[in-house]
Formats: structure tokens, sequence, C-alpha cells
């Protein structure tokens, strides 16, 4: 491919409203274009990127048994009011009536499509298991589209849907597509992946993991041990959060006036008593019902609110108010003489203190020395709380936990027949009773993990791509292309690379060298040749690595040679 024949400008300077690397980057270099919140168009050097993600993905995939299937984008909301989602899913799905009249929605995910292709024909217990995947174009409404293709409203993922019999053959397919998904990300060069553990969210199902690449960008926090021999990982949507409660003594219940102290920080600067000996409450409202939620919970930490969900099992807001017909005192709510139209929470980290400071359901007065079990009487204690940088690593036990950031760039679910028994879909067992199948499903998307590693691996320059997905192998920079001698050596060596099949980028256009190389940075190609009027007087050709880790010169009759060798062994790297 000659650089002056290729589609797509370079920059100088980064564009304005790119305030992640991956997204200035790939933008600056003539990557993507903008076409509206959440949507780009792809230049030809992404589309090569994202082909190679594709084509590992596809080998792995079969690998693994899978049958590469293609679902509508387009799909009749009926499959999904089967499952039920139809309603249980917001805004972000996409939802139109066709000209008949007919109420559709695009997919943004496809399990019902799954479900509706091998049901009636996967019939007998003797046709599982079997896995079906594909890779398509999906939409989501996002509401916080950022970070050019990091968060993205339409998108091409790779989504596979597996059918089992029983549990255990469902766990020993989970294990295989982990292994493979691990294959995945050492092949396509991502450094910085690990799985953890996570909630399943809408796709529903009792066992999820997801795969994480570590950037300070990522919006999701992860709940790590830091002893090397633990190994546990969650996302903090998940983790468990266990506390080091202080020693305390049993005092007296005693109400104390409070004026205008609504606050953690209030009450410590007043009473002189440290977050962890309050009990606070946090009030939330059931989205459908609006009946409030009070949470009450250790006064240093988080509610987590996916866990919370999990545990009502119905969605919750934080309230944004208190009506006073609920008996709700807000500011100076607590569990002694609670007695408000509301659920209660007791979160674990009250567990085993004896002496706490909490609001006294009166305006202006908290109590001081109360005592769950003597004051409130027996309660159950459930974990709804955040994970915290120092908390006990519910593993090896040891205050351990440490909070990083990620970006998943893929999932694996088990989802049991949450899909198939909705949907309908059976076998006849080897007994002769008819069963739901229990499924599995397992996506990444392919946009996002492209991004992803250029946020990962890149200088100020532009991205440094790994060999196995580098939009091109090699770049030929031929400095004084108006030197005929210059002109046809680079000529020469560019069309003996081709004819030996390797991947190459020319530019000999008439250009500053300065301006040159820095496009050539903005490619982020791993192997640069460079062929200039002095390289010539010596015989040789300039090679160097984008990733800054050679630099040197071969002899011109060798060079191709040099070069493919060269590739090969970077290659070698990233095989498993």
């Amino acid at each position: 491919m000659l650089v002056r024949n290729l589609l797509g400008a370079r920059y100088k300077e980064t564009p304005k409203d790119c305030v992640i690397a991956s997204h200035a980057l790939m933008t600056k270099g003539g990557y993507m274009k903008y076409m509206s919140t959440g949507t780009y168009s792809l230049f030809a050097p992404t589309k090569r990127i994202t082909a190679k993600i594709e084509k590992i993905l596809r080998e792995e995939m079969d690998r693994i048994g899978g049958q590469e299937v293609l679902f509508p984008v387009v799909m009749p909301a009926s499959l999904w009011e089967e499952s039920g989602r139809y309603t249980s899913i917001g805004s972000e799905m996409a939802r139109f009536t066709d000209r008949n009249g007919t109420k559709m929605v695009l997919g943004m995910t496809h399990e019902e499509a799954a479900v509706h292709l091998a049901r009636d024909i996967a019939a007998s217990y003797t046709d599982y298991p079997f896995m079906i995947y594909q890779i398509q174009t999906k939409f989501r409404d996002e509401p916080r589209a950022r970070g050019g293709l990091i968060r993205v409203r339409e998108f091409t993922m790779k989504d596979a849907y597996s059918f089992h019999t029983s549990q255990e053959d469902l766990e020993e397919y989970y294990r295989k597509c982990y292994e493979a998904y691990v294959r995945i990300y050492k092949r396509v060069g991502a450094k910085n992946v690990i799985a953890v553990k996570s909630d399943s969210g809408m796709m529903g199902g009792s066992v999820s993991h997801e795969f994480m690449l570590l950037t300070d960008i990522g919006e999701d926090t992860l709940a790590i041990c830091s002893d090397e021999n633990c190994g546990y990982r969650a996302n903090v949507e998940v983790a468990d959060c266990i506390t080091h409660n202080i020693e305390s003594e049993k005092e007296e219940l005693r109400k104390i006036e409070t004026p205008n102290v609504k606050t953690i920080e209030g009450l410590k600067h007043k009473l002189g008593v440290e977050p962890t000996g309050m009990c606070k409450a946090v009030i939330y409202q059931e989205n459908i019902s609006d009946e409030y939620v009070v949470v009450f919970i250790r006064g240093d930490l988080e509610v987590n609110e996916t866990k919370l969900r999990n545990y009502l099992k119905t969605e919750v807001h934080p309230a944004t108010g208190v009506n006073e017909d609920s008996g709700i005192v807000a500011g100076f709510t607590g569990p002694v003489g609670f007695n408000a139209k509301a659920k209660v929470v007791f979160d674990r980290s009250l567990k085993d203190i004896e002496s706490f400071v909490c609001g006294a359901n009166e305006k202006d007065f908290h109590y001081v020395g109360m005592n769950i079990e003597r004051d409130v009487g027996d309660v159950e204690y459930v974990d709804v709380a955040k994970a915290y940088n120092g908390g006990v690593c519910p593993l090896c036990g040891k205050p351990t936990i440490t909070l990083k950031r990620g970006v998943e760039v893929g999932n694996i679910f088990q989802l049991g027949t949450k899909y198939t028994k909705s949907m309908n879909m059976t076998y006849v067992d080897s007994d002769g009773t008819k069963k739901n199948p229990i499924m599995g499903c397992y996506g990444i998307g392919v946009g996002r993990l492209c991004a992803t590693i250029c946020e990962e691996q890149h200088d100020a320059y532009g991205p440094i791509w790994p060999m196995p997905i580098a939009p091109w192998q090699v770049e030929i920079c031929c400095l004084q292309s108006e030197d005929e001698r210059v002109k046809g050596v680079s000529d020469d060596l560019y069309n003996k690379l081709c004819d030996e099949g390797v991947e190459v980028l020319y530019d000999d256009r008439d250009i500053r060298a300065g301006a040159m190389f820095a496009d050539a940075d903005l490619f982020g190609i791993p192997i640069r040749v460079v062929v200039s009027q002095k390289n010539c007087d010596k015989g040789v050709a300039e090679i160097s690595y984008r990733d800054k880790s050679f630099k040197g010169e071969v002899d011109l009759k060798n060079a191709v040679e040099d070069i493919k060798n060269r590739i090969n062994e970077i290659m070698d790297r990233y095989k498993v």
C-alpha cells in the first residue's frame, strides 16, 4: 500500500475533546472519523487491525468447536418479549415499528436470536453440546459514549452461545472458553489483561467473569489481592467487603443534641469519633414502587448499589428527597426506634461492634453508645458495601485488597436456563423427558479491544501496534524520492517484500523527513525501513523498531531475508 494513495489525513495537533490517548492518537492518525455521538467510520488502518483481531477470534472459537453463524441486526420485538427483556431493558435498546406495524429492535446482544436459531432443531439430547458464534454489528443507545472506540453506540462484537444438557458439561466448556480467551489476549498482544469475577447484570446467570485490561482510564474498579500467592480478583460490583472492625467497649445509650449536624464529617468534628465508629443511613428508593430502602452501614464505607440491587432483586436509585409522612428523618436516621415506612438493610460491616454513634430519628439529635444487639435486637447482616483499599481478602484472609482501574475487553457468563426456559426451548433427554438446555455466552468487543491495546501501548508520538494486529508489518520510508537511485532501491525493496507476502506500507512522497517520520509514528508499524542517499552510498538500509528496542543497518542484498526473519522472530513472541 502506498501512503500517497491511502485515504485519511494525519494531523500535528491533538484534536479537541479527546481526553484519553487512544482516542486522540487514533483520531490524529487517520484511523477513524467521527460521525455522531458514539458512532465512527473506520479508515483502512483500523479495518486492517480489526480484521486481524477477528481472524484470531475465529481461529480460537473454531479451535474449541464453535460454528460461525450470522444473526440479523434487526429482530422482531416478539423474541425479546418471550425472554422478558423487551420491558426489563431500558432506553439503551433501540425500538421501532416497521411499515407493517410490527415492533422491532436493534440487536444489542443476541441471546434471543441464538435460542431462536437452535430451538426446534436441537430437539434431542444427541444434538448436544454445541456452540455457535458470530462477529456482528450491534447497537446500544449508550448514554455515556466516550473515549472514541472505548465506549460507543454502534460496535462490532464476537458473541458466542453454548448449549448443554448438564451443569457439569457447561462448566467444562466454560473452562475451555476461559482458556481460549487467555490465548486470544496473548495472541493480539494485550499485555495487562486479567480475569475478574463479575456481576452478570442484564445477561442473567449465576457465574460470570470479565476480562479487564488494567489502565488508569478504565471506568471499572477492580478489587485485587496484592498477595502474589493468592490470586483473588473481582469487579467491585461483586467483590466481598470484609472489614477490620476496631475493638470497642459497650457504653450506655445516650441521646445528645447535635443541631444541624447531618454529615459524617460534621459528627467527627463535633464528637471526635472516627467514621469507623459511626453507623450511617443511606436512603434509596425502588425504581418501580418508589418504596424507601434504608441501608445502615459503617460510616467510612459506601453502599455498593449492584450488591443492593441483587439482594433486593429490584432496581434502586438514591433518594433525591424524603417525604415527611414516610417517618424518615433525613440526616438523623438511625436503627434505634426506627419505624418509618421503609425496607431496612444492615450491612455486615456493623456486625460485632459494641458501640456506635448513630442518628436518633429526631431532628438535631444523635445516639452515642448504640449497641445493635442490645438496642435493636437480632438483625440480618448482608454484604452491600463497596470493597476498599486495605480490606480483607476473602480468599487468603489478609488485609491485602487493592483497587485498580480497568476496561472490560471481554466477558463470559454461565446463563443457565434463563433464556431457554422463558423461550420454551426444549429437547428430549435420554429418559424420554423434555428439558431446557443450559446456556453459556461469551463476548469480545472488537473495536474496543483495538482501542484499548492502543491505550496500553503508545508513546507521545503515536500507537505502538503489536505485530499480530498491526495494520502493516513493515513501513518503507523513501527519503529524497526525487533521487532516481533512492527511488529505485525503495521500489525494488517494496516489490520484493510484497512478493514474499510481507505486508508493507510504502511512503515515497516528496516531503520532509521529519513529516514522514511523524506520520510513521502515527501509523505505529512495528518495523521501519529507511532508504536514503546516505544509506544507498553505504549499500545499506536502516532498520528500526517502533517500540525503540532495536535500531541498526542491514546490507541491501540481504534486506528482504533479514526483514522476514525479524517478522518471524517478533511473531514468535505471541504464539501460544
